[in-house]
């Protein structure tokens, strides 16, 4: 088998017929497999939300949409500014459904703060809070540990590493926060009799970096296949506005606010994405490193990475287990 060439353009795609490709899916899997009268989707700020909305109007009519802004009280205004932005765009009026009621019903800011003052017992709800993980990932070898931060109202910061149970019941009572926004998302589904669209792409779902049957849940999922630099290009191709294309991805899900690259993924997507094309095709982590100014040290740093991740967070995209499995 023909090892395939890699050069710097490798993920470059032709977005016009991309565009039309998942429009032609999108609107087949809706209306003729799932036998649904339209789409429900969550509109973030994102470039994501802002790709699969561009997508979803063309394929089934902005007529056919349901779109949901879904913040809660540690949102960040500026993903609410954006979403609404971005819904002026594609011609499309967005519901507001604050779920913020529902997290406090759950227990999901008090379950998660207790945690938080066992490491800081001055935490309070005037800071704010971020998790992320060591940086630098082509600088160094380092192990995918958490660490909290919090900003006093004063501005005065303070990181401390995580113990895995500390880790645990913060991730646990913040996944409220995404479970309780799929919860909305399928109620104003059942209630059009439409479909969910998802949002997810390819660096999410294959890495684990989404919540299991929260953002992870879906109907339909038209960008699943892509890249999130691929998304990039399609966003330009579909005149997402600038000033979603230029802000930083985030998770929007700690109060502190933290880019994906700082909580997660460890790199910027245009050299993770091509790195991890290397690590799927078979490509040597040589002559990845040579055609990338890096070295082979640091790329194979990167495929680790990525092969660690996939393997711990293989049950996050395990289906239910029956006896015959």
């Amino acid at each position: 088998m023909t090892t395939p060439s890699f050069h710097r353009d490798v993920l470059k795609l032709d977005a016009e017929t991309e565009v039309n490709r998942i429009a032609e899916s999108l609107r087949r899997h809706v209306f003729d497999v799932l036998k649904k009268r339209g789409g429900v989707m969550g509109i973030s700020g994102g470039v994501d939300s802002a790709v699969v909305l561009a997508i979803a109007v063309r394929a089934l009519g902005a007529n056919r949409l349901v779109t949901l802004l879904l913040p809660e009280m540690e949102s960040s205004p500026d993903s609410a500014h954006l979403a609404r932005v971005v819904c002026r765009q594609y011609g499309v009026t967005p519901l507001t459904e604050d779920v913020t009621g529902a997290l406090w019903g759950f227990g999901a800011y008090q379950r998660r703060d207790e945690a938080v003052k066992a490491i800081f017992p001055e935490y309070d709800s005037t800071y704010k809070l971020k998790i992320t993980l060591p940086s630098g990932l082509l600088e160094q070898e380092t192990l995918n540990f958490f660490s909290a931060t919090i900003i006093s109202p004063e501005g005065e910061e303070q990181t401390k590493r995580l113990r895995p149970s500390q880790l645990q019941q913060i991730v646990a009572a913040t996944n409220f926060k995404q479970r309780s926004r799929v919860a909305m998302l399928y109620y104003h589904a059942e209630l059009h009799d439409y479909a969910v669209i998802g949002t997810p792409q390819r660096n999410e779902h294959d890495q684990g970096f989404f919540v299991k049957y929260g953002d992870g849940a879906m109907d339909v999922k038209p960008i699943g296949h892509l890249f999130k630099s691929q998304v990039y290009q399609l966003a330009e191709y579909l005149d997402v506005p600038v000033e979603i294309r230029s802000r930083p991805p985030t998770s929007d899900t700690y109060s502190a606010g933290s880019t994906q690259e700082e909580f997660f993924f460890r790199l910027p997507f245009e050299t993770m994405d091509l790195i991890w094309y290397g690590l799927d095709n078979g490509i040597p982590a040589a002559a990845v490193a040579k055609e990338m100014d890096l070295t082979e040290e640091q790329v194979q740093r990167v495929y680790d990475d990525i092969t660690r991740k996939q393997r711990t967070t293989a049950y996050l995209r395990t289906r239910p287990l029956g006896v015959e499995d």
